[in-house]
């Protein structure tokens, strides 16, 4: 906001003939620079000393001397109009075909399963030579690599499943939920489990990320349940093979199943109604906010997810 309502009264050539009278010391000289007759530089200096009431160049047999506030002045109207200038001119945009470039992205086997291979076909596909490099999600959120610029994007899930850091910004990619998976021959009769038949069942857990504490454990503990876990994978189709011609059950992100668990050998019901679904959430951070590069990044990311979506 403006100090005073009289500065609303400047324009940009108001600022102009301040600084090219504060260079050139000679308002003839100035009117012929910026194009303009004497008495529109007039003019532009009797609005700039009503605005910022001060004098600011007096008149010598040197020349316009600027006074002491209109020395103060200079260099913060210069950077005013080299502000404008480079508004004008924009950043300048990534261009993925100039060099070869590579990301750092913090992601679930989630993202690597769903999003990552779209993403390196679009990159394939317009012969861009971009490099991923993907780092195993842990047991939360890496906020310093994020912040000193050692990881450009943190692809987790949400809502609310890692702690906060109010210098990061986020995005809501896609929304997901859990279904039962089995072997076609143990596939119970009821099209959704109950909270007690689900608690009863064995279990094999594919674990997203390197936590002793997940969304469906936590659930059933709210509701004073417990599931028995005989085996825990490190990804979700080794999950799958270990309940392969077993009574055992898995329970994946819908769009996992779909995805990996063959119809053929593979039946799958709904989870509990207690059980919740999620979000597939994206974070960067605020220092690399209006990075071209970063930008162009969480650009292909959300069209990559958009297009999950729409298949």
């Amino acid at each position: 906001m403006l100090n005073s309502n009289l500065l609303r009264k400047l324009d940009m050539q108001d600022l102009m003939v301040f600084i090219a009278v504060y260079e050139q010391s000679s308002v003839t000289g100035v009117s012929e620079a910026l194009c303009v007759s004497q008495s529109t530089v007039s003019y532009c200096l009797k609005k700039l000393r009503t605005s910022f009431k001060d004098e600011l160049f007096i008149n010598t047999r040197a020349g316009m001397r600027p006074t002491y506030k209109a020395s103060t002045m200079y260099t913060h109207v210069l950077k005013i109009l080299e502000s404008i200038n480079l508004c004008h001119a924009g950043a300048q945009a990534f261009d993925p075909t100039r060099q070869p470039v590579t990301f750092n992205i913090y992601a679930p086997e989630y993202f690597e399963q769903l999003i990552l291979p779209r993403l390196l076909k679009s990159f394939d596909f317009a012969d861009l030579p971009v490099m991923v490099n993907m780092h195993k999600f842990e047991t939360d959120i890496p906020a310093e690599e994020l912040r000193d610029g050692s990881l450009d994007l943190v692809i987790c899930f949400g809502p609310n499943f890692h702690r906060s850091h109010g210098d990061f910004k986020s995005r809501r990619l896609l929304e997901d939920d859990l279904v039962c998976v089995f072997d076609k021959r143990a596939t119970p009769p009821e099209p959704r489990l109950s909270l007690q038949a689900f608690a009863e069942r064995r279990h094999v857990f594919p674990t997203p990320w390197t936590s002793t504490t997940n969304m469906v454990d936590g659930r059933l503990a709210q509701q004073a349940q417990k599931r028995q876990i005989v085996a825990r994978s490190n990804s979700y189709s080794a999950a799958l093979k270990m309940i392969t011609g077993t009574d055992f059950i898995v329970t994946l992100p819908r769009r996992i199943q779909q995805l990996l668990a063959n119809e053929a050998i593979f039946n799958h019901c709904e989870v509990p109604d207690d059980l919740p679904g999620f979000s597939l959430d994206m974070q960067w951070s605020q220092n690399v906010d209006q990075d071209s590069a970063n930008t162009w990044l969480r650009e292909q990311v959300v069209k990559a997810c958009t297009e999950q979506e729409m298949t």
